[in-house]
């Protein structure tokens, strides 16, 4: 039996949450929920997913901030970064783990990529 992939969506936009959620339970992902930065580290840790989506700017600290500490701790992880203006990639990171996407983001964008 092959274990599900799992996903963890940082990000406090509740619509854009059930949205992604939805689509991933679709595809047969595991899919976990945070809706600030602290909860979202600390989800990070004790399920250390396949897949992270992270807003920038989240209530209690800017989500790209945090990326180098995550990074460092969870090299496996494909790192999909979410922003609402148009962002840059941010530097000392391995761009070919890291993934940038615009909001708003389109289920045929993830599609395209899932």
């Amino acid at each position: 039996m092959t274990m599900r992939k799992k996903v963890l969506i940082i990000d406090d936009e509740v619509d854009l949450c059930l949205l992604m959620k939805s689509y991933f339970l679709r595809k047969n992902y595991e899919v976990y929920i945070a809706h600030t930065l602290s909860d979202g580290m600390k989800r990070l840790n004790e399920i250390v997913p396949d897949y992270l989506f992270i807003d920038y700017n989240l209530p209690d600290g800017l989500g790209w901030d945090k990326l180098p500490e995550m990074y460092r701790a969870h090299p496996a992880i494909h790192f999909h970064l979410i922003s609402a203006f148009r962002p840059t990639m941010p530097p000392d990171l391995d761009g070919s783990k890291l993934t940038i996407w615009e909001k708003p983001i389109s289920l045929k964008a993830l599609d395209n990529f899932f």
